[in-house]
C-alpha cells in the first residue's frame, strides 16, 4: 500500500497535493527545483528532474513518483520503471503529454476528433498545407511548449525557418474557427476506475487561462466526458487527465492539449466539488477508490492571479479582498513577475453563473488595487 507519496516538480500543482495528503494521513515529498519554490512547504530535496541519479534517489524514498509537469525525460522514467519504481502514471502515457506530434499519432489511431494535422520536416511541406487551408495554419514544437509558448500563428512558410533549426520535425494543424474552448478532466486509477468532472469553460488571456467556467454553459457534456474516458483508457493514463478542447459553432468538439496531471482548469475543484482534483490525483495513483466529483453548490467561477509586476505579491491587498464574503484565495507562494501565475480566486453560487463570477472580480478588483 502506498503510505508516501514522491511529487516530482515545486510548482503550485505540488503545493496543492500537500494539505489533500496530510489529510488523508499520508507522507508526501517534493523534488523541488529551487529552495525557493511555490512547494518549499513540502520540498525535503532540491535537485534536477532531468538527472537519473538525482530522481533515482528521490524515488527510493517514497512508494509512488507522480508529477507537478510532464518534463522528466522519458528515458528516466523507463529506467526507473525497469528497475522495478512505481511510476504513476507510467513513461508509457506522458510520452504522449510530452510530445504533441506523438499525442496526434495516437489520437488518431483511437479515432478521436482532432483538427487537421501534419507532421513536416521541410518548409515545402509548411507551404503546402498553408496552401491547402487557406494561407494560415496553427504551427507547434513537438515538445517543450506550454501557457502559449511553442505555438505560433502563421502565415508565411518562412516563419518555421528558426525553429526547422531546434527540431527535425514539427507538426502544423489548422487554425480551428471556435467559439470557445473547454476542459474535460477527469481521474483515472491504477486498477481502471475512471471518474469525471463536470466540462468547464476556459478564458484565455495571452496565451494563458485567464478564467474557468464550472459547468460550461450548455455544454455536450456528455460527448466531452466520453472523449475524456476515451484518452484516458486508450493512453493508459493514471491520474488526473485534462482535456483541453475547441468547440466550433456547429457544436463539435476538436481535442488540443492534454495534461497527466492536475491541471489549472480544475482548480475550482478545490472548493467546488466533493473531492478536489490534488486529493483525486493522490487517490488515483495509490489506487485508491476515487471520491465522488459532484459540485458543492451548482456554479463555480475561479480567475487566476497573473503578475502585474514585480512588486504586488497581493497579500497587500489582503485585507480589502477578504472583506468580500464568499471568495477563497489561493496564494502560490512565487516571487513577484508580470504575467506569472501567483495564484488564483473562486467562487461559488447557487444561484447563478453570474452571481459567482462578481464575488470573484470584486475580491480580484481589490488585490489589483
Amino acid at each position: 500500500m502506498v503510505k508516501t507519496f514522491g511529487v516530482v516538480g515545486g510548482g503550485q500543482l505540488a503545493r496543492m497535493m500537500i494539505t489533500p495528503a496530510q489529510q488523508l494521513g499520508f507522507q508526501i515529498k517534493v523534488l523541488a527545483e529551487t529552495n525557493d519554490s511555490s512547494a518549499s512547504l513540502g520540498a525535503t530535496v532540491v535537485g534536477d528532474y532531468t538527472d537519473l541519479v538525482t530522481v533515482r534517489k528521490f524515488a527510493e524514498s517514497v512508494d509512488v513518483l507522480t508529477f507537478d509537469h510532464e518534463h522528466v525525460p522519458v528515458a528516466i522514467l523507463e529506467t526507473l520503471e525497469a528497475e522495478g519504481f512505481n511510476v504513476q502514471p507510467s513513461s508509457k502515457a506522458l510520452i504522449y503529454a510530452q510530445n504533441k506530434l506523438l499525442m496526434r499519432q495516437r489520437l488518431a489511431e483511437l479515432g478521436l476528433p482532432m483538427p487537421r494535422w501534419q507532421a513536416v520536416r521541410t518548409i515545402d511541406e509548411v507551404d503546402a498545407f498553408l496552401v491547402e487551408l487557406g494561407g494560415v495554419a496553427i504551427l507547434k514544437t513537438p515538445t517543450g511548449g506550454y501557457d502559449g509558448k511553442g505555438v505560433m500563428v502563421i502565415t508565411e512558410a518562412s516563419q518555421a525557418n528558426d525553429w526547422f533549426s531546434n527540431f527535425e520535425v514539427l507538426l502544423i494543424e489548422e487554425k480551428v474557427d471556435f467559439v470557445r474552448e473547454i476542459a474535460q478532466l477527469s481521474a483515472r486509477s491504477v486498477g481502471g476506475e475512471w471518474l469525471s468532472w463536470p466540462v468547464v469553460q476556459t478564458i484565455q488571456k495571452d496565451g494563458v487561462c485567464s478564467e474557468v467556467i464550472s459547468p460550461a454553459p450548455n455544454a455536450n457534456y456528455d460527448l466531452a466526458a466520453s472523449i475524456g474516458k476515451s484518452i484516458a483508457e486508450g493512453l493508459l493514463v493514471t491520474g488526473v487527465l485534462a482535456v483541453e478542447m475547441f468547440e466550433t459553432a456547429d457544436g463539435k468538439l476538436l481535442i488540443n492539449e492534454l495534461a497527466m496531471r492536475p491541471h489549472n482548469s480544475g482548480h475550482f475543484s478545490i472548493e467546488g466539488s466533493l473531492t478536489s482534483q490534488f486529493e483525486q490525483h493522490l487517490r488515483a495513483v495509490a489506487n485508491l477508490p476515487l471520491g465522488a466529483t459532484h459540485p458543492t453548490k451548482a456554479f463555480a467561477v475561479m480567475l487566476n492571479l497573473l503578475g502585474i509586476d514585480s512588486e504586488n505579491h497581493f497579500v497587500e491587498n489582503y485585507p480589502e479582498a477578504l472583506k468580500v464574503t464568499g471568495v477563497h484565495l489561493h496564494n502560490y507562494g512565487k516571487s513577484a513577475r508580470k504575467g506569472r501565475k501567483m495564484g488564483h480566486i473562486t467562487a461559488l453560487s447557487d444561484e447563478s453563473i453570474e452571481s459567482a463570477m462578481a464575488i470573484a472580480i470584486s475580491a480580484k478588483q481589490a488585490l489589483h488595487a
